[in-house]
């Protein structure tokens, strides 16, 4: 005997039993893959009709230089045991045109969703302290398992995000902008903020806006009846460069 006090048996086996239900949990918690009941089907989208673009400058979007950002923020009272992500479109192509008459300009872009990319360290590390370096290769692949799902995107059914102007009112030097997000069977026409700039061939936009998962049929993951889950509103920033047609 060494002379310390033993515990008491009964309280070495309480904390026996919580240290296996904390095992148990961040066990569940690291995979981000636990099945969700699956969603009611969702109405297939009406094609949108062909663009107007006579007599308006056209220009092709770059998907090279063009970037969407979508942050995706942690919730629930253990949030602290989950992440926040970046998830990243490198990929979005279309076009966009401007007519002499402003409200006739418009856009449209198509970003495929099993493009997107989950938590890349250069996204992660230019929003700051909000998003840590550090994640696995498993978390992200896992993340982007549960993104894909049926229940949050449904990537089989629905392989592109689309976005095209609904209204444009304003001028090049202040845009009021609505546009039509069509995701997941869902479309719905948001107000986005945006700035332009055209500058010889090339002309750019960006700007910010909020969406709620909830509002295109998505389900937000979750996990511990709630405990820890993704927060239904999602931030998005943007910004998508686009040369003059030849």
């Amino acid at each position: 005997m060494d002379g310390q006090p033993s515990r008491p048996p009964h309280r070495a086996l309480v904390e026996r039993r919580q240290l296996a239900l904390a095992l148990m949990l961040l066990s569940v918690l690291a995979s981000c893959a636990r099945p969700i009941r699956p969603p009611e089907a969702l109405p297939e989208l009406a094609p949108e009709p062909a663009a107007d673009t006579r007599g308006a400058q056209v220009y092709t979007l770059d998907p090279t230089a063009s970037k969407i950002h979508i942050l995706v923020y942690r919730g629930g009272a253990l949030a602290r045991l989950g992440h926040n992500h970046v998830v990243t479109s490198r990929s979005v192509t279309g076009r966009a045109w401007l007519h002499p008459r402003f409200e006739r300009s418009g856009f449209e872009m198509t970003i495929p969703v099993e493009s997107l990319i989950v938590d890349d360290p250069d996204d992660r590390a230019a929003y700051g302290k909000d998003f840590p370096p550090g994640i696995s290769r498993k978390d992200i692949e896992g993340t982007k398992r549960n993104m894909l799902r049926a229940e949050v995107l449904d990537a089989e059914r629905f392989p592109t995000i689309s976005l095209r102007s609904a209204e444009i009112s304003g001028s090049v030097d202040a845009p009021v902008v609505t546009a039509r997000i069509s995701l997941k069977g869902v479309s719905k026409d948001v107000v986005v903020p945006i700035e332009l700039a055209v500058s010889g061939r090339r002309l750019t936009a960006s700007g910010a806006f909020d969406l709620l998962q909830t509002e295109f049929g998505m389900k937000p993951f979750s996990v511990a009846l709630g405990a820890l889950e993704v927060q239904d509103r999602l931030h998005l920033e943007f910004e998508i460069v686009a040369e003059r047609a030849s």
